[in-house]
């Protein structure tokens, strides 16, 4: 379909409420609003923020699920030049600390709960001079950027504006800002978190222009027309929501349905209900439905495409199982905008199991050999590198792993291993690098290993992932306890949960005398590996 002539997420909203005025945009927690209502509530935030002082190129944090609000304040921070940064909804207090320090934001948007965990309780121990003061009446020590707090919910912090009353006394902006004081193409649209071979995540710069054009590629290869319902209960916080699903979608004047939570009977009524014709789904998530005792393949014959990750197994799954016959395989990360090759809709699914596809408009994939850095021919196993639509660098703390990310001529190395097809197609192989990959979330062992250091008994700790059937992989760490101190594995389980998201602490720990390592001491991890995955061979998890 012709492609929208917009280059900036707000101009996008308000070129897709003029092209498809009736036209459904969103649907979430039973409400449908449209392309004209979105923009009027992104327009709303844009006119509240200006008036609390917001201006471009000043940082909006999001502690936000799935939900309409998410996309109004994105929407709305970028209509006014500011730059949106999510954070994960799964993050505890110590992660936090990390995120709200690293990433400079003077203003912050945020659920007052999520699940269980309390965030108006983490900011109040964080930024104790909002629990004390009025808003516009603290400064936080910790974080000097920070100026203002918007709660979603129904707690209330002294020093927070609920979000009702931050948007009330304010009308929706009637035009975007003059050229120069809004967002322009090659701003950033957000800047998201993901996990990376460090302890820390990392602050992933994503701009406007290279946003829109990627999230449209991905959804031609979709084969998305407009009034398509778009099933998403991935996290916008993550590209694969964000970059991704919100673009494709809004690109074809489609709509998204999210879930806020995933629940596989919900889900499943969602999907029916609303007779989606698209999905975004993960091997987890896919299995998850099809084992659901209220699943019928009747329920989801409304399916027509989507998009998935995993092996050739997990792919004839999504299409056969669960019956989006046209699911496209995909390759990409955060970098790259959340994809960077994704198979077509209508090829033969033999062919969609084995490749990820071609690489999307704009993309170029290269392979050297991982010693030499030279170029591979067709067939070869090599490095995969992607120029084109990328990232223009990491930011804060993690701006220091720019130089060992990019090539001298402009590539990005993405540490993984894989192949190209004689017909131009990538073959993902393998994972060159330490990350685990559960579920489709990205994994750093070294974030785990440091909180196991952390329990009093631990004396080392090592961590490496296992092949998984539905996980893809699980979490497997060995601990080294200290001389002479008793620690049982679920006692160390339930510590990591505590400091972090559930879904780090690891499926399964074991107890040993002592860690492969080299004669300095350096943990390693090719053995670390080998044992996690003899380890779970003919055990099931403990997770």
């Amino acid at each position: 379909m012709r492609a929208p002539y917009s280059r900036t997420l707000p101009d996008l909203l308000f070129e897709q409420a003029e092209r498809y005025p009736e036209a459904v945009a969103v649907i979430a927690d039973a409400e449908a609003v449209g392309y004209r209502q979105l923009r009027d509530a992104a327009m709303r935030v844009a006119s509240a923020l200006q008036a609390a002082g917001i201006r471009k190129s000043d940082r909006v944090g999001m502690l936000i699920n799935n939900r309409v609000e998410w996309i109004a304040i994105c929407i709305g921070a970028a209509a006014i030049g500011a730059t949106p940064v999510p954070f994960s909804t799964w993050s505890k207090r110590r992660e936090l600390e990390y995120l709200l320090g690293d990433s400079r934001i003077r203003a912050l948007f945020a659920l007052d709960r999520y699940g269980e965990q309390d965030y108006a309780a983490d900011i109040a121990a964080l930024v104790p001079e909002a629990a004390a003061r009025p808003p516009g009446a603290w400064r936080s020590a910790r974080y000097p950027a920070l100026e203002s707090i918007v709660l979603l919910g129904e707690a209330r912090l002294a020093g927070a504006t609920e979000y009702a009353d931050f948007i009330a006394p304010h009308a929706p902006l009637d035009a975007l800002p003059a050229p120069g004081c809004g967002a322009q193409p090659r701003d950033v649209a957000f800047i998201l978190y993901t996990s990376g071979s460090s302890a820390n995540p990392k602050a992933v710069p994503l701009c406007h222009g290279a946003t829109i054009e990627n999230g449209f590629n991905i959804g031609e290869r979709q084969g998305l027309r407009p009034g398509d319902g778009v099933f998403l209960t991935s996290p916008l916080f993550w590209s694969f929501g964000s970059a991704n699903a919100m673009c494709a979608t809004f690109t074809h004047g489609a709509h998204l349905v999210l879930q806020a939570r995933f629940d596989p009977a919900e889900a499943l009524d969602l999907i029916e209900r609303h007779r989606c014709r698209s999905i975004y789904t993960l091997p987890g998530i896919t299995s998850a439905l099809v084992l659901a005792p209220s699943f019928r393949p009747e329920r989801t014959a409304s399916l027509r495409t989507g998009v998935t990750i995993g092996s050739p197994k997990d792919v004839a799954d999504a299409a056969q199982r669960l019956g989006a016959r046209g699911i496209c395989n995909i390759y990409g990360q955060t970098e790259t905008y959340g994809n960077c090759c994704v198979t077509w809709h209508d090829w033969p699914l033999e062919r969609r199991k084995l490749v990820q596809g071609p690489p999307l408009p704009g993309v170029t994939i290269r392979i050297v050999d991982p010693e030499t850095g030279q170029p591979l021919p067709a067939g070869d196993v090599g490095q995969i590198e992607v120029k084109g639509n990328l990232t223009p660098g990491y930011d804060g703390a993690s701006a220091e792993y720019n130089a060992g990310a990019f090539t001298t001529d402009g590539y990005f190395r993405t540490g993984d291993l894989g192949l190209l097809t004689p017909e131009g197609d990538l073959q993902f192989a393998a994972r060159d690098n330490e990350m685990i990959k559960k579920g489709g979330i990205n994994i750093a062992p070294a974030d785990i290993e440091e909180m196991l250091m952390q329990h009093p008994a631990v004396a080392r700790a090592g961590v490496a992932g296992a092949p998984h059937p539905e996980k893809g992989e699980i979490v497997v760490a060995f601990v080294v306890a200290k001389p002479g101190v008793a620690v049982t594995a679920e006692a160390l389980r339930q510590h990591c949960r505590a400091l972090a998201a559930s879904y780090k602490a690891p499926d399964r720990i074991e107890l040993c005398d002592d860690l492969p390592a080299t004669p300095t001491g350096k943990l390693m991890r090719r053995e670390l590996k080998e044992w996690a995955a003899n380890a779970t061979r003919s055990e099931p998890s403990q997770g």
